[in-house]
This record gives C-alpha cells, structure tokens and sequence, in this order.
C-alpha cells in the first residue's frame, strides 16, 4: 500500500485496510516507519517499550499501601484483584481482571507514578488495562499486543482530528470515551475480528459514553476519574464483544465522533474539568476539599487551578 493514511476517518482506516487485506495495525506500522525514515522494527521497538511502561504499572499500582498525596485514593486494585483471585468477583478472570488492572494504572497515576498517557492521563488505566488482560487472560502474544496499540493509536489520531480527548473540551466522554473506542479497537483486532469490526467496536464503545461529564472532586484526577477508567475498559470489552457477534453500530464511527464533539461544545464549562459542576460541587466533595486543602471549597470554585484565583 503506497497511499497516504490521512487519520481524519475510521471508515477510511477500515476500508484499508480490508482491501489490503491486513490489520490496521499493519498499515500504521509501515506508514510510521516511512514517515518517520526508520525500519518497521525500530518503530515496533519503541512502541514495545511504551507497553513495558504500561506493563510495569500494575504491581505498583496494586500495592496495599498505595496512597496518593491528597489520601483520597489508592488500595481499590488490590481489593479488586484479590476479589479476582479468591474467586469471589461476578465476572471472571478476564472483566475482572481488566478491572483491577485500569484501576492498578489509574491508582499509580494519581500517586504520582510512570505512566503512559492513553491518550490522557486522566485515562490512562483504559488500554492498558484492556491489552495487558487480553495478554495475561486471554493468550495474545506480546507481539500482538504491541501491533494493537498500533490500531488503537490510528483511533485516538482520527478522534484527535475531528473531535478531542481532552475533558476541558469535551468532558470526560472525550477522554474516557475515547481511551474506551481506541480500547475496542484493539481488544477486536487482538481477537482476530476484521477492520470493520474494530471499526464498530470504536463506534459502540464511544456512543455508550456519549454525553459523560467531567467533575473532578477537589480538581485532582481522582474521583471519579478513577473508577471510570474501569468502567472504560469494561464498555471497551462489551463493544468488542458486541462487535464480534457480528452486531454493527447504527451509527457509523465517524458520525459518532462528530456527535461528540458537538456534544462536548454545547456541555457547560462547569462540566468540563474546572470542577465547578457535577459531583465535584456536592456537600461530600467540598468536605473533601476542605480535607485536602485545610480550607472550604468557595462557592463556584475548588482550587482546580483552571484560574488566576484558583492558583
């Protein structure tokens, strides 16, 4: 394939690579490679090194004593998979190791530790979370492994260029909206699904959290930040699951995207990252705020450092 990937549509993305009869991953690799004048090998070794980083989050991340500087989170993955490991979790070894997993990624994050950004930090346990389990529960090969976040990359550049992912745009839908699309999209490659389902996957899995805010207690990428990167990779999972039945979405993936955007301008700004809507506003979140500052949350304003006065 010699044409230019222009990453400004899924559909085009798919059709691609169906008709070159390859992954999308396979596409991007050699696209890159071309791009950025080095061997296909040198390019899959940088990203292979980006999984390592993502990889070497989860046992910090579900240390008991983890802790972030505000105290208002750490030990949630370390439950969830001893939960896992007792047997005593509803959804088995793959959701529920998917779960503790984002929450292991999401949980080092907010304790100050290395991890990759995917897209944002703010939700960066998705992925991850849902390729390192696809590996350790599922069989995938490493190599594979690495090849999706190929996949899941073209996804996140396309939403990139036609929407955002960032929740001061457009509220949490664009970041773990779209770190759960990007998910999809590598959960159904890594599954043997063809493009196009990967391509409804990234529809599913976006429209599904279509409309979510962004309400950051005390301002600090905790709660619910956190928790809602489990329910990220769990909707990847489902769209996957969806998509691979052979069900398809309505809605094509791009049309999805557009309708993200459009959702995210008309949201308030109170809704997006400036933790002055929402859950961030409730009686229990100012008590917290008050916890981690030593002072009350003033009316309109939790210290986010979104504004002069905030800082």
């Amino acid at each position: 394939m010699t044409e230019e990937l222009k990453y400004d549509s899924i559909a085009a993305l798919a059709a691609a690579a169906e008709e070159a009869g390859e992954p999308i991953s396979a596409l991007v690799l050699r696209q890159q490679a071309r791009q950025l004048e080095k061997d296909e090998a040198q390019v899959f070794a940088q990203m292979r090194d980006t999984y390592a980083v993502m990889a070497a989050c989860i046992e910090p991340g579900c240390d008991e004593q983890l802790r972030s500087a505000s105290g208002l989170s750490g030990g949630s993955a370390f439950r969830m998979r001893r939960a896992v490991a007792d047997g005593k979790n509803l959804t088995g070894g793959v959701l529920g190791g998917a779960l503790y997993r984002a929450l292991a990624v999401s949980e080092l994050n907010a304790a100050m530790g290395r991890v990759v950004a995917a897209p944002t930090a703010g939700s960066c346990g998705i992925l991850p979370a849902a390729v390192l389990t696809m590996q350790m529960e599922k069989g995938c090969p490493e190599h594979d492994c690495v090849m999706a976040l190929f996949t899941a990359s073209a996804v996140g550049m396309v939403i990139t260029t036609n929407a955002s992912v960032a929740g001061a745009q457009g509220g949490c839908q664009a970041e773990c909206g779209s770190a759960a699309a990007m998910a999809a999209a590598a959960i159904v490659e890594l599954a043997g699904g063809t493009p196009r389902q990967a391509a409804d996957a990234v529809a599913i899995a976006l429209k599904n959290i279509l409309g979510l805010v962004c309400d950051p207690v005390a301002g600090l990428v905790e709660i619910p930040c956190i928790k809602r990167n489990a329910s990220g990779v769990a909707g990847a999972f489902v769209a996957a699951e969806l998509a691979l039945a052979g069900i398809e979405s309505a809605i094509p993936a791009d049309e999805v995207i557009v309708a993200m955007k459009k959702v995210g301008d008309a949201m308030s700004p109170a809704l997006k990252e400036t933790a002055e809507g929402g859950l961030a506003v409730t009686p229990t979140a100012r008590r917290l705020y008050e916890q981690v500052f030593g002072r009350p949350a003033e009316s309109g304003c939790t210290g986010c450092g979104g504004c002069a006065k905030g800082r």
